[in-house]
């Protein structure tokens, strides 16, 4: 076992289809040898039944003179050939006279007297030779009555006349099964070299598809995930099914781990930018602190002018840090069981009602209109929602559409429902955005321009509603609106201002 467990698959395989040749071959033969070993003694017995008849029907036979003997040898010598003799017996079981004698070791014939032919019934059997010679087979049939006797009578007359007996010797059925087998074996030899040469050439194209695929694993073990096994058979084969097997567990892996990069990726920038985020009203804090503790502020009002910074970068800072805490609890709770709300039911009226007063208080200058979807009247939107949460999304999209297009510039508020979905949506004309700004204007901390400062510069997206510019008020946007089962869409374009949408399940 331990030196197959050595072998490599070809080598099994090619042992496997070997051993169950000569198994085959060894059966086959085996039967093919006792089936001729059978008729080859089936035809020394009817060739000694034919004699014995012959020399039990001559009248007489067992008395015959002299000069008759070599008639009756020549009459049943048409029928024996090989080593055979043939005897008479009497009643008593007494060889009276030997017909053909054997010409080498005679058989070792069992005492044949009348009763025991009688039980044998013309049935042959098989007794030793005397020497070393080969077994010899044996038929014994009653004088004048082959068949064992026509009645009763017949029997008793043929059982005082005596008996014939026909021995026929085994060396010619021994020597052909011999011969035979040693025949079979240089013929099963012969077989077993030529199928175990055209196995293994055989068996090594059959594996040359696994030999390709065990290259492809060797290089996408050496880091190039972008390799694949080749389509090497029909998909409904072995093969095919597990080429595509591992093409498909390969895709799963090349995707997780350009996840797990981008993930990382991102975790780095979140941190650097959070860094930077947290950093700068520190700095602006411990700026003023150290300037009051050199003695750089003599008058009260300069005290009172840094006391306000300090605390307005204290306010920035604890929006930050709250943003923060609330993305990681929507991060949290998502991965888990849900955000916990206070779900109550409500219209999203009321949101857009309120929306509209902050813009006119946060800029008094710009036109503000309140409208359905996409325009027309407005409409009832009734969900099932946190007040809370939902106001601190339209809070942020308010602030963002003040900080991101020019003063002045109209802004559009639309609610009502559309296609079975709630709808509140915030339309600005400011400057818009192009398809990969778009495209990741909901990832925290993004900014359309990171060559620019990080303050709220105009024209720059990224969501200053909540955390004083960092780039976290439409993250918290999309992951609130997420977390009451909707979703935020964002039509812009360069130059044709933004339209986002929020779209929330109604409640009936």
């Amino acid at each position: 076992m331990k030196a197959y467990g050595r072998l490599s698959l070809r080598g099994r395989l090619l042992a496997i289809a070997l051993l169950l040749v000569v198994a085959a071959l060894i059966t086959s033969n085996a039967l093919l040898v006792s089936v001729l070993q059978r008729d080859l003694v089936g035809q020394l017995d009817d060739r000694l039944r034919t004699a014995a008849t012959v020399a039990a029907r001559l009248p007489g036979a067992a008395q015959a003179a002299g000069e008759r003997a070599p008639q009756l040898r020549d009459t049943v010598e048409r029928e024996l050939t090989g080593d055979v003799q043939l005897a008479y017996v009497g009643p008593d079981g007494d060889v009276r006279r030997v017909l053909r004698p054997a010409s080498g070791p005679v058989p070792e014939l069992p005492r044949l007297d009348a009763r025991e032919v009688t039980e044998r019934a013309g049935r042959p059997f098989e007794v030793p030779a005397t020497g070393d010679g080969p077994d010899w087979r044996v038929i014994a049939l009653p004088l004048d009555g082959a068949d064992g006797g026509a009645d009763t009578g017949d029997s008793g007359r043929a059982a005082r006349a005596g008996a014939v007996v026909a021995a026929g010797s085994r060396a010619q059925v021994d020597a052909t099964i011999r011969q035979l087998g040693v025949r079979v074996l240089a013929i099963d030899a012969a077989v077993l070299a030529l199928l175990g040469a055209v196995g293994w050439f055989a068996v090594r194209a059959g594996l040359r598809p696994l030999r390709r695929i065990e290259t492809t694993a060797a290089a996408i073990a050496a880091g190039d995930l972008a390799d694949r096994v080749p389509e090497l058979a029909p998909p409904r084969t072995e093969l095919g099914r597990l080429s595509a097997a591992l093409n498909g567990m390969l895709d799963r892996i090349e995707a997780s781990d350009a996840e797990r990069a981008a993930a990382a990726d991102r975790m780095r920038r979140f941190i650097a930018d959070a860094g930077h985020e947290l950093r700068t009203p520190l700095f602006g804090i411990k700026g003023y602190t150290e300037l009051y503790r050199m003695g750089g502020m003599p008058e009260q009002a300069d005290i009172d002018a840094a006391m306000s910074r300090i605390e307005g970068e204290a306010g920035r800072l604890v929006r930050l840090v709250e943003d923060l805490l609330l993305l990681a609890r929507l991060d949290e709770q998502s991965a888990a069981a849900g955000l916990p709300l206070k779900l109550t039911p409500m219209d999203l009226r009321t949101l857009a009602a309120d929306a509209l007063h902050d813009l006119r208080a946060l800029a008094p200058g710009r036109p503000v209109t309140l409208t359905g979807p996409g325009g027309g009247p407005p409409g009832g939107a009734p969900v099932l929602g946190d007040e809370a949460r939902l106001r601190q999304v339209t809070s942020n999209l308010v602030g963002n559409a003040v900080a991101h297009t020019p003063p002045g510039s109209p802004v559009r508020i639309g609610v009502g429902s559309e296609d079975g979905m709630a709808v509140l949506e915030l339309a600005d004309e400011g400057p818009g955005m192009a398809p990969e700004q778009a495209a990741r204007v909901f990832d925290r901390f993004y900014r359309a321009d990171d060559a620019r400062g990080r303050a709220g510069d105009a024209g720059r997206p990224d969501g200053g509603g909540g955390a004083g510019g960092a780039g976290l008020g439409l993250a918290i946007v999309e992951s609130l609106v997420a977390a009451h089962g909707g979703r935020v869409e964002l039509r812009t374009a360069p130059g044709a201002g933004a339209v986002f949408r929020v779209l929330l399940p109604l409640h009936r």
